[in-house]
């Protein structure tokens, strides 16, 4: 694993971890609102194992990202960054979560409506499409947006995310969080991530009521994938369907026993059908 980066919109540093082989058929992770790139690396490497170049980027404003300088985060500076990686590793195949997923599929559906390249060979969607639950929306921003004041501990901020995620265990060894969660000098840990990206999700969610994602998915043309959590409470039956009516060529994956973070509830499951989709439809000898 080596660390590569790219300069995104206004400027900003991006940084990612890469697994695999350069000359291998290049493959973006981009996580979920709030994460960082580490969420995907079991499933970078397993990638990297199945002859992938795996590139597990941290978002913006998240991680080892740095922060907008004008903080702004709607869609357009999205795309810019996406566009930066494209031109780096040449067109790749992107695995998006969430705001990943939403990142990759407004960059490929609004530059395919400028008569543009789509900036990528093949899409992944984890858990999320044009329409979704609003409720299971507001539950995850609540979550990130509460306690701004951090945790006094690892241990603490472990209890919070347990009773967030109770179909997971709690982790006994707490020292993961810590790429998670920075400790700042008044000794409290808070989220690694810039706060003005929370406060500008309404900007990101006009383009769900306005209709836009709808289009953007309707006009995608080249290999996609949809992978849904089955107890995920935010992308339903409902939003599958009506995204497999807007991009009827989807190809789609239900993966059981796994919520809204199918990566880390089901790994397994999730990187098997990720790889075969990838090496049927993206990769090429």
């Amino acid at each position: 694993m080596r660390q590569i980066t790219v300069v995104g919109g206004n400027g900003v540093r991006l940084v990612a971890d890469a697994y695999g082989e350069p000359s291998a058929p290049a493959v973006l992770l981009l996580h979920g609102g709030g994460q960082t790139r580490h969420s995907w690396r079991n499933t970078a490497q397993d990638l990297a194992d199945a002859g992938f170049y795996a590139v597990s980027a941290d978002h913006r404003g998240h991680g080892d990202s740095g922060w907008d300088p004008k903080g702004d985060y709607d869609w357009p500076l999205f795309r810019g960054d996406i566009e930066a990686w494209s031109e780096a590793l040449g067109s790749p195949a992107v695995v998006g979560a969430s705001l990943g997923g939403m990142a990759a599929l407004v960059t490929a559906g609004s530059r395919i409506e400028e008569g543009l390249s789509p900036a990528m060979s093949a899409i992944v969607l984890v858990d999320i499409a044009p329409k979704v639950e609003m409720e299971g929306s507001d539950k995850i921003v609540g979550f990130m947006a509460a306690r701004p004041d951090g945790f006094a501990s690892l241990d603490e901020a472990a209890d919070v995310i347990a009773e967030y995620l109770p179909h997971r265990p709690r982790p006994k060894d707490t020292s993961g969080l810590s790429k998670n969660l920075r400790l700042h000098e008044d000794g409290r840990y808070r989220w690694h991530w810039d706060p003005a990206w929370i406060a500008d999700i309404e900007s990101r969610r006009a383009a769900r009521h306005e209709g836009r994602l709808a289009e953007y998915a309707r006009r995608l043309n080249f290999p996609t994938l949809l992978v849904r959590g089955r107890q995920s409470d935010l992308l339903s039956e409902d939003g599958v369907r009506d995204f497999l009516e807007l991009a009827p060529h989807s190809e789609f994956v239900d993966v059981a026993d796994a919520g809204h973070m199918v990566a880390g509830d089901k790994n397994d499951a999730f990187t098997s059908a990720v790889v075969d989709f990838l090496q049927r439809r993206y990769a090429h000898d």
